[in-house]
């Protein structure tokens, strides 16, 4: 069937939430920190972003994505002796045993094994320089700008550092592998040679939101971690660098997560039933409402508007069905496509019959008649 080729188009400022939900975020002390939506990447609030800061064992996540470009989970790895002689965090690997990738991968994210993570770096390279350009090479890839790596294992060394925004990014990244997403949101779990493992995440425990990503700790770096957690219908990054002790970090990553996720409130984008336009109809018949196909739910920041927009015809011709689709719905944030549904006929309207055409004419006629004789 013919339709018109007309288009309407609206635009209006929708889901404007009350600002007070956006109030500054919590105080942390801290040398570095980072909010991010994961969605869109806006910063939400950050402190000192891109100051170059030792990141500890959050080195292992560069670490990891670099090994799995090399090795498929099931390759075995015989340990390097140079391996198994790294000390603090282990999974006490010894010289020449073999375990699988996927093994080592869980040492290194879960128990932060230092052993594991070097275990990992010598099967692709072989030595820790090599290695580390490899890590190198993959920042400037990915975009980390303030990223340098020295080693596999993030233990303290000079010219290793990262900062709150490059670590942020690198989180998000990695957890866009779902070996690596499942892995670091688990507190405990077994590997072969009977080692059970457990986590330095604390927040998996204290807050059950969370669900990734990692943790480090040295001397110089002081505690760190990126963690991501989800509620509100978003997911946010936190990043906190250059904590004084492990339970200060804790409660202030746990506060700016909690304050991250009260940015967000779930509304209602599309909404069944609504009548988004309004389209003419031949022969006197009642305008057509057109209204969402289905309903769409998600996501929106408190003090920050959506744009919808309508485009449909201003004019159909019959026969139209209940359910054609006519036209659609977008929602933007800002220059970001959210959510796109499409406009249905809100009924069926059957063209009239030849005789009942004849009359609508006829009579139309008769009207303009009238209209010019008065």
């Amino acid at each position: 069937m013919t339709r018109a080729l007309f288009l309407a188009f609206a635009v209006l400022t929708v889901c404007c939430l009350p600002a007070q939900a956006s109030a500054s975020p919590p105080l942390v002390h801290a040398s570095a920190y980072v909010v991010q939506d994961a969605r869109t990447g806006d910063v939400l609030a950050s402190s000192h972003p891109h100051a170059h800061l030792p990141i500890a064992s959050i080195t292992k996540l560069m670490t990891v994505l670099v090994a799995l470009e090399h090795h498929k989970l099931t390759d075995v790895v015989s340990a390097d002796p140079r391996a198994a002689i790294v000390g603090e965090s282990t999974i006490a690997l010894r010289p020449h045993e073999q375990l699988t990738v996927h093994d080592l991968v869980e040492g290194a994210l879960v128990q932060s094994a230092n052993d594991a993570a070097a275990a990992l770096a010598l099967s692709v390279s072989p030595d820790f320089p090599s290695f580390a350009r490899l890590m190198n090479a993959k920042a400037r890839a990915l975009g980390l700008r303030d990223t340098h790596f020295v080693r596999p294992d993030g233990l303290d060394v000079p010219d290793a550092y990262s900062s709150a925004a490059d670590v942020t990014k690198l989180g998000r990244i990695a957890m866009r592998n779902k070996f690596i997403r499942d892995t670091v949101d688990e507190e405990t779990t077994e590997i072969a040679g009977g080692r059970t493992l457990h986590t330095w995440d604390d927040l998996l425990t204290l807050f059950p939101q969370t669900f990734g990503v990692k943790t480090g700790h040295t001397s110089l770096a002081g505690w760190c971690q990126v963690a991501a957690a989800r509620g509100r219908g978003a997911t946010i990054y936190a990043t906190l660098l250059g904590s004084p002790d492990r339970t200060t970090r804790n409660a202030d990553l746990e506060s700016l997560l909690v304050w991250g996720l009260a940015q967000f409130r779930v509304v209602h984008l599309v909404q069944a039933g609504r009548p988004y336009a309004s389209a003419q109809l031949p022969y006197g018949k009642a305008p057509l409402q057109l209204v969402a196909a289905r309903p769409q739910n998600g996501p929106a920041r408190i003090g920050h508007g959506l744009t919808e927009k309508v485009v449909a015809p201003v004019a159909v011709s019959l026969p139209v069905s209940e359910g054609d689709v006519l036209g659609h719905v977008q929602v933007w944030d800002g220059k970001r496509l959210v959510i796109t549904r499409d406009l249905v006929a809100s009924r069926t309207v059957n063209k009239p019959s030849a005789v009942r055409r004849l009359g609508w004419y006829a009579g139309r006629t008769l009207h303009h008649l009238a209209h010019l004789l008065s």
